[in-house]
Protein backbone atom coordinates (compact mmCIF):
# COMPACT_ATOMS: atom_id res chain seq x y z
CA UNK A 1 0.00 0.00 0.00
CA UNK A 2 1.29 3.45 -0.86
CA UNK A 3 2.08 5.51 2.23
CA UNK A 4 1.69 9.25 2.59
CA UNK A 5 4.02 11.90 3.98
CA UNK A 6 2.38 14.47 6.18
CA UNK A 7 3.95 17.54 7.75
CA UNK A 8 1.89 19.36 10.34
CA UNK A 9 2.99 22.56 12.04
CA UNK A 10 1.54 22.64 15.54
CA UNK A 11 1.22 26.29 16.33
CA UNK A 12 -1.05 26.58 19.36
CA UNK A 13 -0.13 26.00 22.98
CA UNK A 14 -1.96 23.63 25.25
CA UNK A 15 -4.91 24.67 27.36
CA UNK A 16 -5.98 22.22 30.10
CA UNK A 17 -4.16 19.46 28.25
CA UNK A 18 -5.95 20.06 24.90
CA UNK A 19 -5.12 22.11 21.80
CA UNK A 20 -7.28 25.21 21.60
CA UNK A 21 -6.80 25.33 17.88
CA UNK A 22 -4.32 25.11 15.10
CA UNK A 23 -4.13 26.87 11.77
CA UNK A 24 -1.79 27.00 8.81
CA UNK A 25 -1.35 23.24 8.74
CA UNK A 26 0.79 22.30 5.79
CA UNK A 27 -0.92 20.38 3.03
CA UNK A 28 0.08 16.71 2.92
CA UNK A 29 1.59 15.40 -0.27
CA UNK A 30 1.65 11.91 -1.70
CA UNK A 31 4.97 10.14 -1.44
CA UNK A 32 6.42 6.65 -1.71
CA UNK A 33 8.57 7.31 1.36
CA UNK A 34 7.55 6.66 4.98
CA UNK A 35 5.13 9.27 6.29
CA UNK A 36 6.14 11.68 9.04
CA UNK A 37 4.57 14.00 11.54
CA UNK A 38 6.86 16.96 12.19
CA UNK A 39 6.39 18.74 15.50
CA UNK A 40 7.88 22.17 16.14
CA UNK A 41 7.77 23.47 19.69
CA UNK A 42 6.67 27.07 20.13
CA UNK A 43 7.94 27.51 23.69
CA UNK A 44 11.51 28.72 23.93
CA UNK A 45 12.05 27.33 27.39
CA UNK A 46 10.35 24.71 29.55
CA UNK A 47 10.38 24.89 33.35
CA UNK A 48 10.92 21.65 35.22
CA UNK A 49 8.62 20.40 37.93
CA UNK A 50 9.47 20.17 41.57
CA UNK A 51 11.02 16.97 42.80
CA UNK A 52 8.65 14.11 43.38
CA UNK A 53 7.71 13.39 46.98
CA UNK A 54 8.42 9.76 46.24
CA UNK A 55 12.07 10.42 45.41
CA UNK A 56 14.23 8.30 47.66
CA UNK A 57 15.83 10.31 50.43
CA UNK A 58 19.12 8.63 49.67
CA UNK A 59 19.02 10.10 46.17
CA UNK A 60 19.11 13.79 47.01
CA UNK A 61 20.90 16.09 49.40
CA UNK A 62 19.74 19.17 47.54
CA UNK A 63 18.28 22.25 49.18
CA UNK A 64 14.80 23.60 48.56
CA UNK A 65 15.88 25.78 45.67
CA UNK A 66 17.08 22.72 43.79
CA UNK A 67 13.46 22.05 42.79
CA UNK A 68 13.94 24.48 39.93
CA UNK A 69 16.13 22.26 37.86
CA UNK A 70 16.36 24.13 34.61
CA UNK A 71 17.04 27.85 34.36
CA UNK A 72 17.32 30.18 31.42
CA UNK A 73 20.89 30.48 30.21
CA UNK A 74 20.42 32.97 27.40
CA UNK A 75 17.88 35.21 25.76
CA UNK A 76 17.34 32.59 23.10
CA UNK A 77 15.85 30.26 25.65
CA UNK A 78 18.72 27.79 25.90
CA UNK A 79 18.79 26.19 29.31
CA UNK A 80 21.40 24.85 31.66
CA UNK A 81 20.96 22.16 34.26
CA UNK A 82 22.21 22.68 37.78
CA UNK A 83 24.15 19.89 39.41
CA UNK A 84 22.89 18.00 42.42
CA UNK A 85 25.42 16.59 44.87
CA UNK A 86 24.66 12.88 44.96
CA UNK A 87 25.93 10.66 47.72
CA UNK A 88 25.11 7.63 49.78
CA UNK A 89 26.26 6.58 53.20
CA UNK A 90 28.86 4.34 51.59
CA UNK A 91 30.22 6.90 49.17
CA UNK A 92 33.43 8.52 50.37
CA UNK A 93 36.73 9.86 49.13
CA UNK A 94 38.02 6.32 48.65
CA UNK A 95 35.54 5.41 45.94
CA UNK A 96 36.88 4.85 42.43
CA UNK A 97 34.42 7.25 40.79
CA UNK A 98 33.47 10.73 41.94
CA UNK A 99 29.78 10.35 42.69
CA UNK A 100 29.18 13.96 43.69
CA UNK A 101 27.75 15.07 40.35
CA UNK A 102 26.44 11.94 38.69
CA UNK A 103 22.89 13.32 38.36
CA UNK A 104 21.36 16.74 37.82
CA UNK A 105 18.27 18.08 39.56
CA UNK A 106 16.18 17.46 36.49
CA UNK A 107 17.45 13.89 36.20
CA UNK A 108 16.13 13.23 39.69
CA UNK A 109 12.67 14.71 39.15
CA UNK A 110 10.04 12.04 38.64
CA UNK A 111 7.28 14.26 37.30
CA UNK A 112 7.40 16.48 34.24
CA UNK A 113 6.00 19.99 34.06
CA UNK A 114 3.45 19.59 31.26
CA UNK A 115 1.84 23.03 31.57
CA UNK A 116 3.33 24.09 28.22
CA UNK A 117 3.75 20.65 26.71
CA UNK A 118 2.74 19.53 23.24
CA UNK A 119 0.49 16.46 23.05
CA UNK A 120 1.09 13.90 20.31
CA UNK A 121 -1.07 10.84 19.65
CA UNK A 122 0.87 8.38 17.49
CA UNK A 123 -0.69 6.93 14.33
CA UNK A 124 0.19 3.97 12.16
CA UNK A 125 2.93 4.60 9.57
CA UNK A 126 3.43 8.22 10.66
CA UNK A 127 6.85 8.98 12.12
CA UNK A 128 7.08 11.79 14.66
CA UNK A 129 9.90 14.28 14.12
CA UNK A 130 10.81 16.67 16.95
CA UNK A 131 13.15 19.50 16.07
CA UNK A 132 12.75 21.98 18.92
CA UNK A 133 13.46 22.04 22.65
CA UNK A 134 10.38 21.39 24.77
CA UNK A 135 8.19 18.88 26.56
CA UNK A 136 6.17 16.41 24.47
CA UNK A 137 3.49 14.08 25.83
CA UNK A 138 3.23 10.90 23.75
CA UNK A 139 0.32 8.48 23.86
CA UNK A 140 -1.61 6.04 21.70
CA UNK A 141 -0.99 2.74 19.95
CA UNK A 142 0.62 2.45 16.53
CA UNK A 143 2.81 0.34 14.27
CA UNK A 144 5.73 1.35 12.07
CA UNK A 145 6.44 4.58 13.94
CA UNK A 146 9.73 6.16 15.00
CA UNK A 147 9.79 9.16 17.32
CA UNK A 148 12.88 10.96 16.03
CA UNK A 149 14.55 13.85 17.87
CA UNK A 150 16.76 15.92 15.60
CA UNK A 151 17.17 19.20 17.45
CA UNK A 152 19.91 21.73 18.04
CA UNK A 153 22.84 20.40 20.03
CA UNK A 154 21.94 22.83 22.84
CA UNK A 155 18.31 21.69 23.06
CA UNK A 156 16.87 19.73 25.97
CA UNK A 157 13.90 17.60 24.96
CA UNK A 158 11.60 15.76 27.36
CA UNK A 159 9.42 12.90 26.16
CA UNK A 160 6.58 12.12 28.55
CA UNK A 161 5.23 8.63 27.93
CA UNK A 162 1.57 8.44 28.92
CA UNK A 163 0.22 5.14 27.67
CA UNK A 164 2.39 4.81 24.57
CA UNK A 165 2.61 1.58 22.58
CA UNK A 166 4.71 1.22 19.42
CA UNK A 167 5.44 -1.96 17.48
CA UNK A 168 8.03 -1.80 14.69
CA UNK A 169 9.92 -4.13 12.44
CA UNK A 170 13.58 -3.36 11.95
CA UNK A 171 13.66 0.22 13.20
CA UNK A 172 13.81 1.97 16.61
CA UNK A 173 10.73 3.26 18.37
CA UNK A 174 12.64 6.27 19.76
CA UNK A 175 15.70 7.61 17.94
CA UNK A 176 17.73 10.59 19.19
CA UNK A 177 19.78 11.92 16.29
CA UNK A 178 20.77 15.22 17.89
CA UNK A 179 20.07 17.14 21.11
CA UNK A 180 21.96 18.31 24.13
CA UNK A 181 20.00 15.86 26.27
CA UNK A 182 16.77 13.89 26.14
CA UNK A 183 14.64 12.94 29.14
CA UNK A 184 12.22 10.02 28.92
CA UNK A 185 9.62 10.27 31.70
CA UNK A 186 6.83 7.77 32.38
CA UNK A 187 3.69 9.20 33.99
CA UNK A 188 2.39 7.82 37.27
CA UNK A 189 0.58 4.51 36.80
CA UNK A 190 1.09 4.43 33.04
CA UNK A 191 2.06 1.35 31.06
CA UNK A 192 4.17 1.94 27.98
CA UNK A 193 5.50 -0.67 25.57
CA UNK A 194 8.03 -0.54 22.72
CA UNK A 195 8.54 -3.62 20.54
CA UNK A 196 10.97 -4.11 17.67
CA UNK A 197 11.20 -7.38 15.75
CA UNK A 198 13.33 -8.47 12.83
CA UNK A 199 16.74 -7.25 11.77
CA UNK A 200 17.48 -3.58 12.33
CA UNK A 201 18.06 -1.73 9.07
CA UNK A 202 20.38 1.12 10.00
CA UNK A 203 19.70 4.45 8.31
CA UNK A 204 22.72 6.18 9.87
CA UNK A 205 26.12 6.07 8.18
CA UNK A 206 27.90 6.89 11.46
CA UNK A 207 26.19 4.50 13.86
CA UNK A 208 24.67 1.07 13.77
CA UNK A 209 21.15 1.92 14.94
CA UNK A 210 20.33 -1.29 16.77
CA UNK A 211 18.17 -0.54 19.81
CA UNK A 212 14.47 -0.11 20.45
CA UNK A 213 15.56 3.20 22.01
CA UNK A 214 18.72 4.55 20.39
CA UNK A 215 20.34 7.84 21.38
CA UNK A 216 23.45 9.50 20.00
CA UNK A 217 23.46 11.99 22.89
CA UNK A 218 22.83 11.97 26.65
CA UNK A 219 19.58 10.31 27.67
CA UNK A 220 18.00 10.14 31.12
CA UNK A 221 15.06 7.98 32.22
CA UNK A 222 12.81 8.80 35.15
CA UNK A 223 9.16 8.78 36.16
CA UNK A 224 6.56 6.82 38.08
CA UNK A 225 5.23 4.48 35.39
CA UNK A 226 6.35 1.33 33.58
CA UNK A 227 8.29 1.01 30.33
CA UNK A 228 8.38 -2.44 28.72
CA UNK A 229 10.80 -3.08 25.85
CA UNK A 230 11.00 -6.17 23.66
CA UNK A 231 13.79 -6.01 21.11
CA UNK A 232 15.33 -8.45 18.67
CA UNK A 233 18.64 -6.65 19.27
CA UNK A 234 19.46 -4.18 22.05
CA UNK A 235 16.87 -2.72 24.37
CA UNK A 236 18.27 0.75 25.16
CA UNK A 237 21.44 2.10 23.53
CA UNK A 238 23.14 5.40 24.36
CA UNK A 239 26.25 6.65 22.61
CA UNK A 240 26.93 9.03 25.49
CA UNK A 241 25.64 8.78 29.08
CA UNK A 242 22.58 6.67 29.92
CA UNK A 243 20.96 7.48 33.26
CA UNK A 244 18.04 6.18 35.32
CA UNK A 245 16.64 7.78 38.47
CA UNK A 246 13.17 6.25 38.75
CA UNK A 247 10.48 4.20 37.07
CA UNK A 248 9.98 0.50 36.31
CA UNK A 249 11.72 -1.13 33.35
CA UNK A 250 11.02 -4.55 31.87
CA UNK A 251 13.39 -5.33 29.03
CA UNK A 252 13.80 -8.48 26.95
CA UNK A 253 16.65 -8.12 24.44
CA UNK A 254 18.36 -10.27 21.85
CA UNK A 255 21.66 -8.54 22.67
CA UNK A 256 22.27 -6.17 25.62
CA UNK A 257 19.31 -4.95 27.65
CA UNK A 258 20.90 -1.57 28.54
CA UNK A 259 24.03 -0.28 26.81
CA UNK A 260 25.90 3.00 27.31
CA UNK A 261 29.12 4.20 25.74
CA UNK A 262 30.45 6.74 28.24
CA UNK A 263 28.52 5.44 31.23
CA UNK A 264 25.42 3.82 32.62
CA UNK A 265 24.37 5.57 35.85
CA UNK A 266 21.49 4.44 38.02
CA UNK A 267 20.17 6.25 41.08
CA UNK A 268 16.93 4.30 41.53
CA UNK A 269 14.29 2.32 39.72
CA UNK A 270 13.01 -1.23 39.32
CA UNK A 271 14.66 -3.30 36.60
CA UNK A 272 13.67 -6.68 35.22
CA UNK A 273 16.22 -7.44 32.52
CA UNK A 274 16.49 -10.52 30.31
CA UNK A 275 19.30 -10.40 27.78
CA UNK A 276 21.01 -12.80 25.43
CA UNK A 277 24.29 -11.01 26.17
CA UNK A 278 24.69 -8.47 29.02
CA UNK A 279 22.02 -7.08 31.28
CA UNK A 280 23.83 -3.75 31.74
CA UNK A 281 26.82 -2.95 29.53
CA UNK A 282 29.16 0.07 29.27
CA UNK A 283 32.07 0.22 26.85
CA UNK A 284 34.08 3.05 25.31
CA UNK A 285 36.90 2.06 22.98
CA UNK A 286 37.75 5.71 22.25
CA UNK A 287 38.38 6.78 25.86
CA UNK A 288 39.26 4.00 28.26
CA UNK A 289 38.69 6.20 31.29
CA UNK A 290 35.02 6.01 30.36
CA UNK A 291 32.75 3.06 29.81
CA UNK A 292 31.77 2.66 33.45
CA UNK A 293 28.70 1.60 35.43
CA UNK A 294 27.68 3.47 38.58
CA UNK A 295 24.74 2.23 40.65
CA UNK A 296 23.58 3.90 43.85
CA UNK A 297 20.18 2.28 44.30
CA UNK A 298 17.33 0.37 42.73
CA UNK A 299 16.02 -3.17 42.52
CA UNK A 300 17.45 -5.45 39.84
CA UNK A 301 16.43 -8.88 38.56
CA UNK A 302 18.87 -9.76 35.78
CA UNK A 303 18.95 -12.89 33.63
CA UNK A 304 21.84 -12.71 31.17
CA UNK A 305 23.53 -15.09 28.76
CA UNK A 306 26.90 -13.37 29.30
CA UNK A 307 27.45 -10.76 32.04
CA UNK A 308 24.83 -9.50 34.42
CA UNK A 309 26.62 -6.15 34.73
CA UNK A 310 29.70 -5.17 32.75
CA UNK A 311 31.57 -1.88 32.80
CA UNK A 312 34.78 -2.14 30.84
CA UNK A 313 36.46 0.55 32.93
CA UNK A 314 34.72 0.43 36.33
CA UNK A 315 31.69 -1.06 38.01
CA UNK A 316 30.95 0.82 41.24
CA UNK A 317 27.97 -0.24 43.36
CA UNK A 318 27.01 2.07 46.22
CA UNK A 319 23.61 0.55 46.88
CA UNK A 320 20.71 -1.42 45.49
CA UNK A 321 19.27 -4.93 45.61
CA UNK A 322 20.51 -7.33 42.94
CA UNK A 323 19.46 -10.80 41.89
CA UNK A 324 21.74 -11.82 39.04
CA UNK A 325 21.70 -15.09 37.12
CA UNK A 326 24.34 -15.07 34.40
CA UNK A 327 27.47 -16.67 33.01
CA UNK A 328 29.41 -14.00 34.91
CA UNK A 329 27.68 -11.85 37.51
CA UNK A 330 29.70 -8.63 37.44
CA UNK A 331 32.72 -7.82 35.29
CA UNK A 332 35.00 -4.83 34.88
CA UNK A 333 38.60 -3.72 35.14
CA UNK A 334 37.97 -2.33 38.63
CA UNK A 335 34.92 -3.66 40.48
CA UNK A 336 34.12 -1.84 43.73
CA UNK A 337 31.17 -2.73 45.96
CA UNK A 338 30.51 -0.25 48.76
CA UNK A 339 26.97 -1.17 49.82
CA UNK A 340 23.80 -2.91 48.73
CA UNK A 341 22.54 -6.49 48.72
CA UNK A 342 23.92 -8.53 45.84
CA UNK A 343 22.99 -12.13 45.06
CA UNK A 344 24.76 -13.84 42.18
CA UNK A 345 24.28 -17.25 40.62
CA UNK A 346 26.92 -17.75 37.94
CA UNK A 347 28.31 -20.51 35.75
CA UNK A 348 31.78 -19.01 35.11
CA UNK A 349 32.88 -16.22 37.46
CA UNK A 350 30.79 -14.59 40.15
CA UNK A 351 32.68 -11.29 40.08
CA UNK A 352 35.50 -10.92 37.57
CA UNK A 353 38.13 -8.17 37.33
CA UNK A 354 40.06 -8.27 34.09
CA UNK A 355 42.10 -5.77 32.09
CA UNK A 356 39.55 -4.20 29.77
CA UNK A 357 40.83 -0.65 30.38
CA UNK A 358 44.40 0.66 30.63
CA UNK A 359 43.27 3.55 32.84
CA UNK A 360 42.57 1.51 35.98
CA UNK A 361 44.21 -1.10 38.13
CA UNK A 362 42.70 -4.55 37.87
CA UNK A 363 40.98 -5.19 41.18
CA UNK A 364 37.96 -6.41 43.07
CA UNK A 365 37.33 -4.32 46.19
CA UNK A 366 34.47 -4.99 48.62
CA UNK A 367 33.97 -2.34 51.30
CA UNK A 368 30.43 -2.94 52.49
CA UNK A 369 27.04 -4.41 51.82
CA UNK A 370 26.10 -8.05 51.47
CA UNK A 371 27.40 -10.22 48.64
CA UNK A 372 26.16 -13.80 48.24
CA UNK A 373 27.65 -15.85 45.39
CA UNK A 374 26.67 -19.35 44.35
CA UNK A 375 28.78 -20.93 41.63
CA UNK A 376 28.10 -23.75 39.23
CA UNK A 377 30.32 -26.82 39.18
CA UNK A 378 33.52 -27.07 37.19
CA UNK A 379 36.35 -24.61 36.69
CA UNK A 380 34.56 -21.61 38.13
CA UNK A 381 35.62 -18.88 40.56
CA UNK A 382 33.42 -16.87 42.88
CA UNK A 383 35.80 -13.91 43.11
CA UNK A 384 38.27 -13.86 40.21
CA UNK A 385 40.70 -10.97 39.81
CA UNK A 386 43.54 -10.76 37.32
CA UNK A 387 44.97 -8.20 39.72
CA UNK A 388 44.13 -7.66 43.39
CA UNK A 389 41.32 -9.02 45.55
CA UNK A 390 40.57 -6.90 48.62
CA UNK A 391 37.82 -7.17 51.21
CA UNK A 392 37.67 -4.28 53.68
CA UNK A 393 34.14 -4.70 54.99
CA UNK A 394 30.69 -6.08 54.42
CA UNK A 395 29.46 -9.66 54.42
CA UNK A 396 30.57 -12.07 51.71
CA UNK A 397 28.98 -15.53 51.56
CA UNK A 398 30.37 -17.90 48.93
CA UNK A 399 29.15 -21.33 47.89
CA UNK A 400 31.68 -22.63 45.39
CA UNK A 401 34.31 -25.21 44.63
CA UNK A 402 36.81 -22.41 44.00
CA UNK A 403 36.22 -19.27 46.05
CA UNK A 404 39.17 -16.99 45.23
CA UNK A 405 41.48 -16.46 42.30
CA UNK A 406 43.86 -13.51 42.05
CA UNK A 407 47.22 -12.57 40.54
CA UNK A 408 48.70 -9.71 42.57
CA UNK A 409 47.49 -10.20 46.13
CA UNK A 410 44.52 -11.00 48.32
CA UNK A 411 43.64 -9.02 51.46
CA UNK A 412 40.99 -9.51 54.12
CA UNK A 413 41.11 -6.32 56.17
CA UNK A 414 37.59 -6.35 57.59
CA UNK A 415 34.11 -7.69 57.20
CA UNK A 416 32.96 -11.29 57.30
CA UNK A 417 33.79 -13.81 54.60
CA UNK A 418 32.23 -17.27 54.64
CA UNK A 419 33.05 -20.05 52.21
CA UNK A 420 30.80 -23.10 52.08
CA UNK A 421 29.49 -22.37 55.54
CA UNK A 422 32.85 -21.73 57.24
CA UNK A 423 34.22 -18.30 58.07
CA UNK A 424 37.71 -17.60 56.76
CA UNK A 425 40.39 -15.34 58.20
CA UNK A 426 42.34 -14.57 55.04
CA UNK A 427 41.98 -14.39 51.30
CA UNK A 428 44.09 -17.20 49.89
CA UNK A 429 44.54 -18.44 46.35
CA UNK A 430 41.97 -21.18 45.90
CA UNK A 431 42.62 -24.80 45.32
CA UNK A 432 39.59 -26.86 46.26
CA UNK A 433 37.18 -25.00 48.57
CA UNK A 434 35.54 -27.60 50.75
CA UNK A 435 34.53 -31.02 49.47
CA UNK A 436 37.23 -33.58 48.61
CA UNK A 437 40.72 -32.43 49.54
CA UNK A 438 39.76 -29.25 51.34
CA UNK A 439 41.13 -25.84 50.47
CA UNK A 440 44.59 -25.11 49.25
CA UNK A 441 46.44 -21.88 49.87
CA UNK A 442 49.79 -20.17 50.16
CA UNK A 443 52.47 -21.06 52.67
CA UNK A 444 51.43 -23.19 55.60
CA UNK A 445 47.71 -22.55 55.36
CA UNK A 446 45.60 -25.65 55.98
CA UNK A 447 42.44 -26.57 54.11
CA UNK A 448 39.00 -26.31 55.66
CA UNK A 449 38.52 -30.05 55.81
CA UNK A 450 42.01 -31.50 55.97
CA UNK A 451 45.49 -31.13 54.64
CA UNK A 452 46.18 -29.33 51.40
CA UNK A 453 46.13 -31.66 48.39
CA UNK A 454 49.26 -32.64 46.59
CA UNK A 455 50.40 -30.09 44.08
CA UNK A 456 49.92 -27.25 46.60
CA UNK A 457 51.08 -23.75 45.80
CA UNK A 458 54.67 -22.99 46.91
CA UNK A 459 55.08 -21.18 50.19
CA UNK A 460 55.78 -17.48 50.34
CA UNK A 461 54.25 -14.43 48.76
CA UNK A 462 51.72 -14.42 45.99
CA UNK A 463 53.22 -14.21 42.50
CA UNK A 464 53.99 -10.66 41.58
CA UNK A 465 52.01 -9.02 38.82
CA UNK A 466 51.42 -5.48 37.73
CA UNK A 467 48.29 -3.67 38.76
CA UNK A 468 48.87 -0.38 37.03
CA UNK A 469 52.19 1.42 36.77
CA UNK A 470 51.14 4.17 39.16
CA UNK A 471 48.62 2.28 41.27
CA UNK A 472 48.32 3.08 44.96
CA UNK A 473 46.26 1.98 47.89
CA UNK A 474 43.32 4.17 48.80
CA UNK A 475 42.32 5.02 52.39
CA UNK A 476 40.31 1.80 52.60
CA UNK A 477 43.07 -0.31 51.16
CA UNK A 478 41.53 -0.29 47.71
CA UNK A 479 43.66 0.06 44.64
CA UNK A 480 43.86 3.49 43.06
CA UNK A 481 43.62 4.36 39.40
CA UNK A 482 46.29 3.30 37.01
CA UNK A 483 47.50 6.88 36.55
CA UNK A 484 46.59 9.19 39.43
CA UNK A 485 43.69 9.92 41.73
CA UNK A 486 43.15 13.27 40.06
CA UNK A 487 42.60 11.63 36.71
CA UNK A 488 39.16 10.29 37.52
CA UNK A 489 36.71 10.49 34.62
CA UNK A 490 34.65 13.64 34.65
CA UNK A 491 30.99 13.19 35.47
CA UNK A 492 30.07 16.84 34.93
CA UNK A 493 27.03 17.53 32.81
CA UNK A 494 27.09 20.06 30.02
Amino acid sequence: MKRFAMSILICAALSVGLFSGCSNANQSTASDTASSTTVTATASSESASTASDNLSSSSSDSSANDSSSETSASASGESAESETPYSTAAASGSTVLDSSDMFTDRDLEQQADTSNAKTIAVSNDQDVSITEEGVYVLSGTATNVTVEINADDAAKVQLVLDGLSIANEGKPAIYVVSADKVFVTTTAGSSNELTVTGEFASTDSESNVDGAIFSKDDIAFNGEGTLTINSSNNGIVGKDDVKFTGGTYKIVAGNHAIQGKDSVRIADGTFNLEATKDGIHAENTDDQALGYVFIAGGTFDIQAGSDGIEGDAVVQIDGGTFNINAKEGIEGTYVQINDGNTTINASDDGINATAKSTEYDVAIEINGGTVAITMGSGDTDALDSNGSLIVNGGTVDITAQFAFDFVTKGELNGGTVTVNGEQVSEIAESMMMGGPGGQGGFGDQQGFSGEMPSGEMPSGEAPQGGHGSHGSHGPKGGMGRGSSDSAQPSTQQA
